[in-house]
């Protein structure tokens, strides 16, 4: 095996900052249980020449040092030779845009772009489809979507993105937002917004997007779709079709001011809101998808939610790996990340 040191991306967010060494050491923990069985070892803190790194020792080819590479703190990589010298190790980033389309919008309540990525991450990690996401176009859902912070991780991956919220004002702010950054990036793409109805009735809007990372792409059909609908998300599972998502992946209401969207259909607790919405999601998963959430543990207890996971027919994820992305945001907020697995369809001779 080799030595590697890891260098944690700085954070803007100061309280994320001080978190993101012990939130990187849990996710290294969750690719070493899925996508990499045995192949990392021994990782922890260590200061080196006076700045701190995570370092690991790992039996890593070229896709494994890809999955360290999309860690969601991962600055730089450095593979540590026999002298103790450094070497750095080129990171293949599934990034396909320009990084503002993660950080240009600003607006109270945001979630913190790393952490967005590691809760995509760490559910998409739990799927069957993990052995694929560093070659396909995954389809990930965020019902609960807000403004678009994990939509367009999401696309920063390359993967086709879907969401669904409540608040007019989010919807449009989103349907404003991205026909533009295409337009101003020079992409191709087609934008509509319609009218969303089903069975006589009108459920709400929709944005529909199609892009492509270039000119080139888009004349082969290699397309990226966007879907987001205007409507409460424990309608969900009426406008996506059943079972074609390989992950949902949203960031709860926190049931304090500044997190929680007074729509309607949001002014229940979470935990109520979840209770509802939970059997609608998980009838838009694939088998063998996940569903992962990020949550308020002082509005939404961790043993709370796994037991609705459980009772809406997933398979909670509780081992050691899962069990370490709990931090502080604020006074308000603890947070912390629950994942749950549907099982994959069984085949019979």
């Amino acid at each position: 095996m080799s030595s590697y040191a890891l260098l944690v991306s700085p954070s803007a967010n100061r309280v994320y900052a001080q978190s993101a060494a012990i939130l990187t050491i849990a996710e290294l923990g969750v690719l070493s249980e899925t996508v990499l069985p045995g192949r990392l070892v021994d990782v922890r803190n260590e200061t080196i020449a006076g700045v701190e790194y995570v370092a690991f020792e790992g039996d890593l080819d070229d896709d494994g040092l890809a999955h360290i590479a999309n860690v969601s703190t991962a600055f730089a990589l450095f593979e540590r030779t026999a002298d103790d010298s450094f070497r750095p190790v080129h990171l293949r980033r599934l990034d396909c845009f320009d990084d503002d389309l993660l950080t240009i919008l600003k607006y109270q309540g945001k979630t913190n772009e790393l952490f967005t990525q590691l809760l995509l991450n760490v559910t998409v990690l739990a799927t069957g489809a993990a052995p694929r996401m560093l070659t396909d176009r995954l389809r990930v859902l965020d019902p609960l979507c807000g403004r678009g912070t994990t939509l367009n991780q999401v696309l920063m991956y390359g993967w086709h993105a879907a969401g669904v919220d409540v608040d007019a004002a989010d919807f449009e702010a989103y349907a404003a937002f991205l026909p533009r950054w295409l337009q101003d990036k020079k992409l191709k793409h087609t934008a509509t917004v319609a009218k969303l109805r089903r069975d006589g009735r009108t459920l709400g809007r929709r944005l529909d997007v199609e892009l492509a990372t270039s000119k080139e792409a888009w004349t082969a059909g290699d397309a990226i779709t966007v879907s987001t609908a205007l409507a409460d998300t424990r309608e969900a599972a009426e406008v996506f079709r059943a079972a074609s998502f390989d992950a949902i992946v949203t960031d709860a209401p926190y049931g304090v001011q500044h997190g929680s969207r007074s729509g309607a259909g949001l002014q229940r607790s979470p935990l109520e809101l979840l209770q509802e919405a939970l059997p609608g999601w998980v009838r838009l998963v694939r088998p063998g998808g996940a569903v992962g959430i990020a949550v308020n543990l002082r509005t939404c207890p961790r043993a709370d939610v796994l037991a609705l996971l459980a009772a809406a027919g997933l398979e909670p994820r509780d081992t050691p790996a899962y069990r370490g992305f709990e931090h502080r945001v604020d006074r308000a907020i603890q947070r912390d990340v629950v994942v749950g697995t549907k099982a994959p369809t069984r085949v019979t001779s």
